[in-house]
């Protein structure tokens, strides 16, 4: 039962990290009806960026350790968020009239470029997290042990997933995004402004990404320029597994995923984990296409 314990706290953890990022392909999937293949290595920039600003800016300032993670997380999130919005006007938006094969193959684009970027910035081999920024406080609770860091990814990320959920359901700009997901025609004729709806979410979902590339780094301390790949494909599955263009759906996916994965390479082998995702991906594809908790997406009538 204890082993059983461990695994479920460490799939949480690594479940709230596909949670944030497959929000931001449920968000781009609902209003544009693209799979962002690129979503992932916005991820990666984010773990290199707050990486970056750790180890070159405050590595040497005598700040308290909370304030140096707040900020070094808050320039990540501007940059990866500053980024989402040059890729969207730069490689989608002169396709939207396009077909949407041209949107995925420019996605893809996208991500090579992404990847090799990081690959000739910050070199291809691995980097590694300064050992003093990841809070190392853990507690063991009937023989289970969890660690501060592990709370703060759950907590984090649990709070960031109901913040959009609220912000997504009871604001005017939440608003647009619901009428804009349904028809981008009728939100024009209502007075809204779709450019400025679809660059909203391009704000959005890149920084929840770099956030949890931030959180990745300071919890497993080593990042490279394919972890936005390897943990996008995951996110995708998560997306799909809670229901693309759900929001709720997104974060239950995340963390589901997250424990099938760590119950596996616990149980199984941690050689198969990954087999054990595109396994379900598929298992999905074939027998439930629209997840758990259904596809939200609305047909033009």
């Amino acid at each position: 039962m204890v082993f059983f314990l461990s695994q479920m706290v460490n799939g949480l953890t690594v479940g709230a990290v596909y949670a944030l990022i497959a929000l931001g392909y449920t968000m781009v999937y609902g209003v544009m009806r693209l799979i962002n293949f690129a979503h992932g290595d916005f991820f990666m920039m984010g773990s290199y960026l707050g990486y970056t600003v750790l180890v070159t800016f405050l590595a040497a300032v005598g700040l308290p350790l909370w304030l140096v993670l707040l900020i070094a997380t808050a320039i990540a999130t501007l940059g990866v968020a500053l980024l989402g919005v040059f890729v969207e006007r730069v490689a989608y938006r002169p396709l939207r009239r396009s077909g949407r094969l041209a949107a995925v193959v420019s996605a893809l684009g996208v991500s090579q470029f992404l990847q090799n970027a990081a690959m000739l910035i910050w070199g291809a081999r691995f980097q590694a997290y300064p050992p003093w920024a990841a809070p190392d406080a853990a507690w063991n609770i009937g023989g289970v042990s969890v660690s501060l860091m592990q709370l703060l990814i759950i907590g984090i990320s649990l709070m960031l997933m109901v913040g959009l959920y609220l912000f997504v359901q009871r604001t005017t700009a939440g608003t647009a995004i619901r009428a804009t997901a349904i028809d981008h025609d009728t939100a024009r004729l209502m007075g809204i402004n779709v450019n400025s709806v679809i660059t909203l979410i391009f704000i959005i979902g890149p920084a929840l990404g770099g956030i949890a590339g931030v959180l990745l780094g300071l919890y497993y301390r080593q990042i490279h320029f394919t972890v936005g790949w390897s943990y996008g494909l995951k996110a995708f599955t998560a997306a799909i597994l809670g229901g693309i263009g759900n929001i709720p759906g997104a974060m239950v996916g995340g963390l589901l995923l997250g424990i099938l994965e760590m119950l596996g390479a616990g149980y199984i082998s941690a050689a198969w984990k990954d087999v054990m995702v595109f396994g379900i991906l598929i298992l999905l594809l074939i027998f439930r296409p629209t997840g758990i908790l259904g596809e939200r997406v609305a047909e033009k009538v």
